[in-house]
């Protein structure tokens, strides 16, 4: 279908907002998501178009954070892995399943990490007095089993849908990840572009795009993700769990209205 100007104006700064606050928290879905939708695309149409614009944003976003990333090669290709297969079963997910099969329990999901989040400083002290009480070292570099675990579920989620699943990312790498938040965050941004750019390429195959959609949200985003990249460099993690609280409670929101 063809847009208006005014709508292709909508869509590309729908494009800048994800990127940016897709490489700060999470979440820029629940902004491109109900744009294209009032353009309108058809629900799986928008989903799918979404979801291959916004993987040059997430490129952008890992480009902007590079300086985080160094010394995480490791983690990130562990952690890759198995968010590639997540993406993937996630996004066979969404062609197979009744949407509201998967949509009852998303909200519930954003709540919990947004639980995780606010509580991951005391979880992970006391997580850490544990092991040192039972004569352990400080955990697994990489998390460990649960982990890889909570990452291949929450991969699954982003393939389907994708809105939060940031959130998701850092509720569960800041739990079981001794790390900084910046450094986390920069991990999640490499991952979420690994499950979008998985379940983009599934969606090649078996879907239909709306190509207009997805060249204005990939330039949108990819300048967001960049814009994104300076202002959650320079937030305390303090204020970049409050970030990722307001943004994941207006998801929560929003995807219960919709």
């Amino acid at each position: 279908m063809s847009m208006s100007i005014w709508e292709s104006l909508a869509v590309f700064a729908a494009g800048i907002g994800a990127g940016t606050i897709n490489t700060i928290v999470g979440s820029g879905t629940l902004i491109t998501f109900p744009v294209l939708l009032a353009t309108g695309l058809s629900p799986v149409t928008a989903n799918v178009s979404n979801t291959l614009g916004l993987v040059p944003g997430s490129l952008s976003g890992a480009f902007g954070y590079r300086k985080e990333l160094r010394g995480q090669r490791r983690r990130i290709i562990r952690l890759g892995a198995v968010s590639l297969i997540g993406g993937l079963v996630g996004a066979v997910l969404l062609l197979t399943l009744p949407p509201e099969s998967f949509d009852t329990i998303v909200p519930v999901l954003i709540g919990l990490a947004l639980v995780l989040v606010v509580l991951q400083p005391r979880l992970a002290a006391a997580l850490r007095r544990r092991q040192e009480a039972a004569g352990r070292d400080g955990g697994h570099p990489d998390g460990g089993p649960v982990l890889l675990g909570g990452m291949l579920a929450a991969s699954a989620y982003g393939g389907y849908f994708g809105a939060a699943q940031g959130v998701l990312y850092i509720a569960l790498m800041g739990l079981l990840l001794q790390d900084d938040m910046q450094r986390i965050n920069a991990v999640k941004n490499v991952i979420a572009a690994l499950v979008n750019g998985i379940a983009a390429v599934f969606f090649l195959f078996v879907a239909d795009f709306d190509w207009t959609a997805v060249l204005l949200i990939a330039v949108g985003s990819t300048i967001g993700g960049q814009i994104g990249a300076k202002v959650g460099r320079r937030l305390p993690p303090t204020a970049l769990r409050a970030v990722i609280v307001v943004v994941g409670t207006l998801a929560i929101v929003q995807l219960l209205l919709r």
